[in-house]
């Protein structure tokens, strides 16, 4: 049988180039990024935004998200601003991004309120779910996990993001989809450099994009893919999309930007190279499913716990506060809970078994009231991007029916898929940017948002810092005069390094599936649960003869192979930038999940500081800043934002 001949569809324009000058430029095209852009289209400036996908549905949100937390100024909110931000601090034990959850938590219903007025959907209109106890009545929003204190909505998540595409174009902001940003563009002497813009690639027709601007925001994603890929399963390998890598960071590092905190990763959880079943595909008692009534195999229900062990006899405790208890937290922003603000919980595994509960266990939905169930599966599971049509959709045309069928929980353990100690993820407020409190990185000209940020969160914290990157970044582009010019040599330097991969032979060259699977064994061999300064060397080594032996070799066959090479290079980047980091912290720290078996002993609470790295000219310098950096929250956003807390008031929003 002949060999049939695939023709690339799109039109080769490697030779083209085109340069596009913007007074604001931002990268990447999720939630935190379309923020952006609509903050400085709002402020008066000409903006571009690259994405990576197609803006209406890409980015980790880009499906969907059923629940929108923090957001404290909502009309029925029990809580603070200030309570809720300082609690995110305290649960990671200071090793928290003070700034970006204030952030979030002052402005976050403030941009449910933009989202509702772009077309979003934010409230039960339709009355679905009309006397339950956790809707308002008067505002018809819906309350998840703290029916007290009303701080997380319930959200129509999977409507965001067309009506932020649709507002896009509305403002006539500039977006080039399916266009990979893949380096910074910096002016200046060193000592003394600023971002000017970036250099990108249309990742279907290959043509080569110089982006100039007076100011940049960051807003790609976290990083991914560093200890797990499997070549056969990439699109199951992490928790978020398969493009969604850590670019940003990787493109920071080689700008010489600051980053902190990058040495922390988890054990695995989500998603991993098939170790695990889809997230929320199957029965379990968190975040999305939260509070599901869980039995095990014999049907016998297992019992909750409240913040003190008292074990909790009704459907309905499980969502308040016990008495003497301010508030809980829940769902999505938990990684490292400490006790007084921990919520209801199941007993743990080790309890469980001792008191004779058998394995497997299931979320039997079938045994909460009628309301709690609906919310659960129609509209929870029903608008969380990884389960809306996986789980939600395939589920219900194969006939589950939550009124009479049960859902097994996660593998082999009790909550989730079993993990080895060194298969780990960016996980619970990773590493990221370092930055000041208008989000601006250390080098001028350039800020950063929503997962490029140092302890990041969900939706809520990507849409407010977003928001707030993007007026900073509008506000110092109307203080700069012209575009700085862009040196021939840079440009050319960057062509050579994007476009190498198509000039390499097929039949000798390497793909980019396997250099990605070989970054993901040396992470777990020399950088795993338990580090020391050997391995991490070792580490560093192996990498380095990946950069010499392996990339000179990498092939692709045309533009979006090109973009997947393009991204295993980013993850081999921010690998070594982990492996920096985790050189550069002389302790074991519980709050960072960090052990080094040649500092074995945990760091004091007296101890404990932000470790910020940057690399210049190919090596390290260091910085040591306090956890409590920031200040006195409250105010110190109030002092840096009386004209936006003047607009808000003016703007008649529902509650300050």
């Amino acid at each position: 049988m002949s060999k049939v001949e695939y023709k690339w569809p799109y039109q080769n324009e490697m030779d083209q180039e085109e340069t596009i000058d913007s007074d604001v430029l931002v990268l990447g095209g999720g939630l935190s990024g379309c923020f952006a852009a609509i903050a400085a289209a709002r402020k008066g400036q000409s903006v571009t935004l690259v994405e990576k996908g197609a803006v209406e549905k890409s980015g980790a949100a880009g499906t969907g998200f059923d629940h929108w937390e923090s957001a404290c100024t909502n009309p029925c909110s029990g809580v603070t601003p200030e309570e809720i931000a300082g609690a995110y601090v305290r649960e990671q034990d200071g090793y928290s991004n003070g700034i970006a959850h204030y952030i979030e938590c002052r402005e976050g219903y403030d941009r449910l309120l933009d989202l509702e007025a772009f077309g979003g959907k934010i409230r039960d209109t339709e009355d679905e779910f009309a006397g339950a106890r956790f809707r308002d009545e008067k505002s018809k929003l819906m309350f998840a996990y703290d029916y007290k204190n009303k701080f997380t909505i319930r959200v129509w998540g999977s409507t965001f993001k067309p009506a932020l595409a649709k507002e896009m174009k509305r403002l006539g902001i500039r977006i080039l989809e399916r266009t990979e940003a893949t380096g910074l563009i910096l002016a200046g002497e060193k000592g003394n450099r600023r971002g000017a813009g970036a250099f990108g690639m249309d990742v279907h027709t290959g043509k080569f994009y110089i982006f100039r601007a007076k100011a940049t925001v960051l807003a790609m994603s976290r990083p991914a893919r560093v200890w797990l890929f499997d070549p056969d399963l990439t699109g199951l390998c992490e928790f978020r999309p398969l493009q969604s890598i850590g670019s940003g960071h990787a493109m920071g590092w080689r700008a010489g930007m600051e980053f902190t905190m990058m040495e922390k990763s988890v054990r695995a959880e989500f998603s991993a190279a098939g170790r695990s079943f889809p997230p929320y595909g199957a029965g379990n008692n968190h975040n999305t499913w939260y509070a599901a009534t869980m039995v095990d195999a014999r049907g016998v229900e297992i019992p909750y716990v409240d913040r003190d062990g008292n074990e909790l006899k009704t459907v309905s405790e499980r969502y308040y506060p016990v008495p003497g208890q301010k508030f809980f937290l829940k769902g999505g922003v938990i990684d490292n809970p400490k006790y007084e603000y921990r919520g209801p919980e199941t007993l743990d595994f080790e309890t469980l078994m001792e008191r004779g509960y058998q394995l497997p266990f299931y979320a039997d939905l079938s045994r909460m009231p009628e309301e709690e169930r609906r919310v659960i599966w129609g509209m929870m599971v029903g608008e969380e991007a990884k389960t809306k049509i996986p789980i939600f959709q395939n589920y219900t045309e194969r006939g589950f029916d939550p009124r009479k069928h049960m859902l097994q929980s996660y593998g082999t353990g009790w909550q989730s898929a079993s993990f080895l100690e060194q298969e780990r993820q960016f996980f619970g407020a990773p590493g990221g940017l370092m930055h000041d409190w208008d989000l601006k990185t250390n080098l001028d000209g350039i800020y950063a948002a929503g997962d490029q940020l140092y302890a990041s969160d969900c939706a809520g914290f990507a849409c407010a810092t977003g928001y707030y990157a993007g007026r900073k970044a509008a506000d110092a582009a109307a203080r700069t005069i012209g575009f700085s010019e862009v040196s021939r040599e840079d440009i050319e330097a960057e062509k050579k390094r994007l476009y190498h991969p198509l000039y390499v032979s097929q039949e000798e060259g390497m793909g980019w599936k396997e250099l990605n699977m070989a970054i993901a064994k040396a992470m777990q061999n020399y950088c795993g649960g338990v580090k020391c300064e050997a391995l991490l060397r070792e580490g560093l080594d192996l990498l380095k003869s990946f950069e010499t032996e392996i990339v000179p070799r990498l092939s692709a066959s045309n533009p979006h192979e090109l973009m997947r090479t393009h991204e295993v290079l980013d993850i081999l980047t921010v690998a070594q930038i982990v492996l920096h980091a985790s050189l550069e912290r002389k302790a074991s720290s519980k709050p960072l999940c960090f052990r080094r078996s040649d500092y074995p002993e945990m760091e004091k609470e007296e101890e404990r500081h932000h470790i910020v790295i940057r690399q210049e000219d190919g090596a390290v310098c260091t910085r040591e800043v306090p956890l409590d950096f920031f200040g006195e929250l409250r105010e110190e956003y109030e002092k840096r934002n009386g004209d936006y807390i003047r607009e808000r008031e003016d703007a008649g929003y529902e509650k300050g």
